[in-house]
């Protein structure tokens, strides 16, 4: 019971994350409205390729781990993405960047994202395979 939940779990962050990774690749505005001032046309293609490619893997390996036999250690690569991204934000803010609201909201996404990926690669690798 508690792997089937597990798998939804990932299965519906992979569907939000996948859903802002195509939205950013053919409808950049999320992405200009996240860069505020730093939305050049160099920055918005950069922002545009970049943060698509980031969401995107994430949510392919995510959907990988979960519905292929034995692939659960395949949620280490959006762990790894996301542990990434909260460790360059938290060094970020030891460097003095500002911790606006948007930052420690982004923060607690990457932190809940690294557990969930951690915490069901853990569990899923010690289950039955799904058939």
């Amino acid at each position: 019971m508690i792997n089937t939940i597990m798998r939804g779990v990932v299965l519906m962050w992979a569907a939000l994350f996948g859903a802002i990774g195509v939205q950013g690749l053919f409808a950049s505005a999320p992405y200009v409205d996240l860069l505020g001032p730093l939305s050049s046309a160099t920055g918005v293609n950069t922002a545009r390729a970049d943060l698509s490619a980031f969401f995107l893997v994430s949510a392919a390996f995510a959907l990988i781990g979960v519905l292929r036999a034995g692939a659960a250690r395949a949620l280490v690569v959006p762990a790894a993405l996301f542990g990434t991204a909260l460790a360059g934000r938290a060094l970020g803010i030891m460097l003095g960047d500002e911790p606006t609201p948007q930052v420690i909201q982004a923060m607690i996404v990457e932190a809940f994202s690294f557990s969930l990926m951690l915490i069901a690669m853990r569990q899923l690798a010690k289950s039955t395979p799904i058939p």
